[in-house]
């Protein structure tokens, strides 16, 4: 992808945060501080997307970032459809690629999607004049929830630069934690993956972050606690002896933050599994900025939906 030029993205699709620079990042991030007002005023619209058309194609299920998705295209006044899986023409055989070209021919210029394998948006990007989104692929990347992530520590702490980002949980199967390891260090933050050998192998360090097997020592001073799931539905073998034990060393609960900074911020992409890596006492912390996170994805999705724009057009 081309760097950001005139506040513009160079590129008709979101494929990853690995192609995107620090300096995209941010575009995206002052755009969507714009929208942020837009989502929560009285009328919620704005005509940005007027006469384009965003399909939503999820082949793995999804609460808030399909939701979110819909909401940030209708909030830019586009068509909305989603497209239904389960009832389509790919449970008789037909190829991603076939049914991605066929939702072109009917007019799509966004197709936002969600695929269990790594690099299939990379493929359809080259295929396809559309814009792709990549709203999660296997456990490769989830851009827009790193963006959205990073919009919200950058809303309550001024900037990333110089903080303390911990992430705690399943970094193995985590999509979130590629995308956000990518965007946060890119910003300038410092980041510290916490959790069992099994579940943060030494091979992320390879990507800027710092990994540490205890929590409270992990946590300590940090400005940001950024707590994942644990992915049992990715896991083809037991990763750890128990949920009990899990939660004993590696939950995170009111005792357990007091090693963090005082002021710092909670996180988690959802769902949450209660009583593993929240306790509930944590989830009613005002520290907690979980709901805000999901009102941030429709703005920040709305400004990559907005930025994508003129490359699509330029290239119409």
């Amino acid at each position: 992808m081309k760097t950001a030029q005139d506040g513009q993205l160079q590129s008709k699709d979101l494929l990853g945060i690995e192609q995107l620079s620090r300096d995209d990042i941010l575009l995206i991030l002052d755009n969507a501080a714009g929208f942020k007002h837009v989502v929560t005023r009285t009328v919620k619209k704005v005509p940005t997307l007027r006469g384009k058309t965003v399909v939503n194609l999820f082949f793995e299920n999804s609460t808030r970032t399909r939701t979110s998705f819909e909401l940030a295209a209708r909030r830019l006044s586009a068509d909305v459809i989603n497209f239904d899986v389960a009832t389509s023409s790919v449970n008789k055989g037909e190829s991603l690629l076939d049914t991605v070209e066929t939702i072109e021919a009917l007019g799509a210029d966004y197709v936002v999607i969600r695929h269990g394998s790594s690099g299939a948006h990379q493929y359809l990007g080259r295929q396809v004049r559309a814009s792709i989104i990549n709203a999660g692929d296997g456990q490769h990347e989830h851009p827009t929830q790193a963006l959205l992530d990073c919009f919200t520590i950058r809303e309550n702490k001024g900037e990333l630069d110089g903080l303390k980002i911990c992430m705690v949980g399943d970094i193995l199967h985590s999509r979130v934690a590629r995308s956000n390891i990518l965007a946060m260090t890119r910003l300038g933050a410092k980041v510290t993956l916490i959790g069992p050998p099994t579940l943060v192998p030494e091979g992320f360090s390879a990507m800027g972050a710092e990994i540490c097997h205890d929590m409270n020592e992990g946590i300590r001073n940090a400005d940001v606690v950024y707590m994942l799931r644990i992915q049992l539905e990715r896991q083809g073998r037991s990763l750890f002896p128990s949920l009990k034990e899990y939660k004993q060393l590696y939950g995170l609960d009111p005792q357990r933050m007091r090693h963090a900074k005082q002021d710092a911020i909670i996180m988690h992409p959802g769902p949450v599994n209660f009583g593993v890596e929240l306790s509930r006492d944590v989830m009613n912390d005002p520290r907690t900025r979980i709901l805000d996170q999901v009102t941030n994805g429709v703005a920040a999705r709305m400004a990559c939906m907005y930025l994508l724009r003129g490359a699509r057009d330029l290239e119409a």
